[in-house]
């Protein structure tokens, strides 16, 4: 009798081990699958923000090509600034430059355009002004897309226990792309200014 209860106790532990395996098992698969979801929309997210700024730099260049009637000397070294860009963007680091060089790009061609007051009235001017204005703004919403990505994979790669899995299959936090405007960092905070 003894040696039955011994056996079911046995049986039941390894049953109960299977049994612990199976979950484990399927929670690392589980946790691998959604990493990988995340690094790829991540990935995506990054593609999106690189098409959205070579679309801006071609609208700079339309911008500056507009100028270029007017102001032949300062286009042509703001057209042949934004053509040398070269390069993907695909990393944080290397968007972060790229929006950088179109805000120094942009400030140009304003003092440009601020010179020719005939120019600013023209309709070609205000045409690719507009598009310029909603390329910048697509590129903050996919800015915007790639940071909520970004935390949700960083959570998963630091919250245990899914840190196990992220660092067992070398997954790494994602870089968060910053401001777009480093003035932007300066700016006071006016909820405590008018909580006084």
């Amino acid at each position: 009798m003894e040696m039955t209860i011994v056996f079911v106790l046995m049986s039941l532990l390894c049953v109960g081990i299977v049994l612990l395996l199976v979950v484990v098992a399927a929670y690392f698969v589980m946790t691998q699958r959604k990493l990988v979801s995340l690094d790829e929309l991540c990935k995506n997210a990054l593609s999106q923000i690189e098409v959205q700024l070579n679309s801006r730099f071609d609208a700079v260049i339309a911008l500056a090509k507009t100028a270029a009637k007017y102001a032949a000397h300062e286009s042509e070294t703001i057209i042949k600034a934004v053509e040398a860009r070269g390069g993907k963007a695909s990393t944080p680091e290397a968007i972060n430059q790229q929006s950088d060089m179109l805000g120094q790009m942009m400030g140009r061609l304003n003092v440009v355009f601020e010179r020719y007051p005939e120019l600013k009235a023209s309709e070609l001017y205000v045409n690719a002004q507009n598009g310029q204005k909603e390329y910048e703004e697509n590129v903050r919403m996919s800015r915007m897309v790639y940071n909520d990505t970004a935390t949700k994979m960083n959570r998963m790669v630091r919250q245990w226990p899914s840190s196990i899995v992220a660092s067992m299959l070398h997954f790494a936090e994602k870089e968060y792309l910053k401001v777009d405007d480093e003035k932007k960092l300066n700016y006071p905070n006016l909820d405590e200014a008018f909580a006084k």
